[in-house]
């Protein structure tokens, strides 16, 4: 299960119609048309970009890592993986990737989980969960706390231990890596740039990451 995957993309980032980089601790949401390519960049290395997927005709039907991870028979993501919905609905398919791994098990900090994995001090702290919220807010209102999902944690390495056990080890990522998603159906894309100051993973030292798109 921990093979990994890389695959280097062909694509110019002269030729993307959409460039932003997103600081540590943003949020992003965009919707991509079908046969759009979505590429996140971890520009400095070790960086987690948490991301959920829904399908952008009924957003109701989110990313599923159950549906995922019983489909491909591995619980990461790389090349070739296709992400698909509660439903079954497919809705991106990773078409490159430089890192070879991405975590579907570790989740999305939250002002709870820091302070039973950290400190009680570390709950009024940035989480990914209140940028995911804040960003929906801002999107449609209709969205409420019961459309956030597990999510994935791309360039973030979260290996099983023999036990059934999860363990938030050093990255496997570096400076320039990326994963490439190509869009199947319609698909509502939401990110937060992970904020996370306590996790020695990074250093302590959360960094920017950049999201670029190409048409078909």
């Amino acid at each position: 299960m921990a093979v990994l995957n890389h695959a280097i993309s062909e694509r110019k980032i002269e030729n993307s119609l959409y460039n932003k980089t997103l600081p540590a601790g943003e949020g992003w949401i965009y919707t991509l048309e079908p046969g759009q390519v979505l590429r996140i960049v971890d520009l400095e290395g070790n960086q987690a970009a948490d991301t959920l997927f829904y399908d952008a005709d009924q957003p109701s039907d989110h990313y599923s890592a159950v549906n995922t991870i019983q489909r491909q028979g591995n619980v990461y993501l790389s090349t070739g993986s296709v992400l698909v919905s509660e439903s079954g609905k497919e809705l991106v398919k990773i078409v490159a990737d430089t890192c070879g791994r991405h975590d579907t098990l570790g989740g999305a900090c939250s002002a709870q989980s820091n302070t039973v994995r950290y400190s009680h001090d570390t709950l009024p702290m940035h989480n990914c969960r209140d940028t995911f919220m804040l960003q929906l807010a801002k999107y449609d209102s209709r969205f409420t706390k019961r459309d956030l999902a597990p999510n994935v944690n791309f360039f973030m390495n979260v290996p099983v231990t023999s036990e059934g056990g999860l363990t938030f080890a050093d990255g496997v990522s570096a400076p320039g890596y990326y994963i490439e998603m190509e869009a199947i159906n319609r698909t509502l894309v939401l990110i937060s740039n992970c904020p996370q100051l306590n996790n020695p993973c990074n250093a302590y030292n959360p960094t920017p990451i950049q999201v670029l798109i190409w048409d078909k």
